[in-house]
């Protein structure tokens, strides 16, 4: 039997756990992963007993983003329509997805978040780190806009410029003072404390909940966000016309399926 992609518990009172279950890939996102991803998350929204759901990585990271060893122009989990960067179309309208649910989302981010991966985590509506967890998007570096534009509402003009020129990493500390995240903790105390936060908030009326989620969101709507980010795939398009990001494209699916190809098998940690 084929294992589940992502792992499904209630750890503690109104409380769901989701895991990313591809460790000997970093996690990284195949459409078939997606897709029981959002299936998961979904059900997690209409089940009355679920106040809070945390999403978690199984293996050394969070994730390492979209899966470019896969085909990700099939068996998508929802439809977009084709045409010029229908892929960040695609997938900004997942994480916005996201902000819908009724239901508040905790990312729970050990080892790295890497490019699709750190959208993941910032479309979620909270974020905790452990201390030696990184989050990056070097992709940034060689094929243009990212596909989830929230940067310049969650980190601020000058940290959301230097992120997508550098396309660097920016460790734990720093990414909490910038604002992508809530906290970090030690890691060996993280997966207790994001689940004492989300039993605290799962202590609240889950109608509550669904309307303190929808008016912060709504404040960042009413800054543009929502517009904003759904406009930026459309520069991702032009993006990919620039010569050289055209060059390195082309060259970009043979090397991560080589890399993929090579990467060392990690065992999945036993369910909880």
């Amino acid at each position: 039997m084929t294992a589940a992609l992502v792992l499904v518990d209630d750890p503690r009172p109104g409380v769901r756990r989701l895991t990313l279950n591809r460790p000997e890939k970093r996690n990284a996102m195949s459409n078939a992963l997606r897709a029981e991803l959002f299936a998961a998350l979904e059900a997690a929204d209409r089940d009355e007993s679920v106040h809070v759901t945390v999403l978690r990585g199984a293996g050394p990271c969070f994730s390492s983003g979209y899966d470019l060893s896969s085909d990700l122009g099939a068996d998508r989990p929802y439809h977009t329509p084709d045409g010029p960067a229908a892929w960040a179309h695609h997938v900004t309208k997942g994480w916005l997805w996201i902000w819908d649910l009724a239901k508040p989302v905790i990312a729970q981010v050990h080892g790295y978040a890497m490019a699709g991966g750190s959208e993941l985590a910032a479309a979620c509506d909270l974020v905790y780190l452990a201390d030696d967890a990184t989050i990056s998007h070097p992709v940034l570096r060689l094929a243009g806009t990212p596909d989830f534009a929230v940067h310049p509402w969650l980190v601020g003009l000058r940290n959301a410029m230097e992120m997508v020129l550098t396309g660097d990493p920016v460790d734990a500390a720093e990414a909490v003072c910038m604002g992508y995240a809530n906290r970090c903790f030690p890691a060996e105390e993280l997966e207790e404390r994001v689940l004492d936060i989300a039993e605290r908030i799962a202590g609240v009326p889950s109608g509550l909940l669904q309307i303190n989620k929808r008016w912060v969101h709504r404040a960042m709507e009413a800054m543009g966000a929502r517009t904003a980010i759904r406009s930026v795939p459309d520069l991702q398009g032009l993006a990919q016309q620039v010569p050289e990001v055209r060059e390195l494209l082309g060259n970009l699916s043979d090397r991560v399926k080589q890399a993929a190809a090579e990467a060392p098998v990690v065992e999945a940690p036993p369910a909880d």
